[in-house]
């Protein structure tokens, strides 16, 4: 009964985690960040270089961006018509912009950014839980298997088969829950380990991290009660982040 129930706690909230990865859409860049139609027509006026520029750091004056790209200029996105807010990337396959982007995820079909990156980490942990709750209960009968110790039906190649196909699991979950906790605890998204956030005034891979419970806060809330479970609870609005760096430029 105890094995019965434990089960189906684990497949429920894997079930519930992976559904709201798969269904919850990406958050899109607010309208405050999108060029007005006079803003777009002085940049399709404009020859590409400084003059651009200027009509882009006149859009994004007021907004709360102080991310640059490698060349100090200002995120923009052509093809969405946007300047691009901290931490928001263009993916190539939804076609849009995405908040806080970390990857798009074929095994969800979906991309992993603000709005279900909570999400996506407990479906990783749920997804661990459950295998490896499969794959203890089958050990005794594995064991058994080896030794002659169950009786030749064709069952006993279905359980060989359930505790390869836990334990493989297992292990490939094991090593990406291991790596996304890493990320979480320095509030980095995939992207930016490969390539650091570029502020104002230099690079700095480690600029939105602000210690590990705030880290943690910044992913899962303020609200303990809410996570372990897939509801949304994450801290902010996806279009600004508070970061570590301290400047001397009052502005910011």
């Amino acid at each position: 009964v105890v094995c019965l129930v434990a089960y189906h706690i684990f497949f429920m909230l894997f079930i519930w985690s992976y559904w709201k990865t798969i269904f919850t859409l990406p958050m899109n860049p607010s309208k405050e960040f999108h060029l007005s139609y006079s803003d777009k027509e002085s940049l399709e006026r404009e020859p590409r270089g400084e003059s651009q520029q200027e009509v882009l750091r006149r859009a994004a004056k007021d907004l709360p961006i102080y991310t640059r790209t490698m060349s100090g200029a200002i995120r923009y996105c052509d093809r969405c018509r946007l300047v691009k807010p901290d931490r928001c990337h263009h993916c190539s396959v939804c076609d849009k912009c995405i908040l806080k982007m970390d990857h798009h995820c074929p095994w969800v079909n979906n991309c992993v950014g603000f709005s279900n990156y909570k999400f996506f980490l407990l479906f990783l942990a749920y997804s661990l839980l459950y295998c490896l709750f499969i794959a203890a209960t089958d050990l005794q009968y594995f064991i058994k298997f080896w030794t002659n110790g169950l009786p030749d039906t064709q069952a006993k190649f279905h359980i060989m088969f359930l505790f390869f196909a836990a334990a493989m699991f297992s292990v490939s979950l094991s090593s990406l829950f291991g790596y996304h906790c890493w990320l979480v605890s320095k509030n980095k998204s995939t992207l930016e380990v490969f390539r650091a956030p570029i502020f104002r005034h230099r690079t700095d891979k480690n600029g939105f991290s602000l210690g590990f419970s705030k880290n943690l806060r910044q992913v899962f809330g303020d609200e303990k009660k809410y996570w372990l479970l897939p509801v949304f609870s994450s801290l902010g609005d996806g279009c600004s982040f508070p970061t570590c760096l301290v400047n001397q430029d009052p502005e910011q």
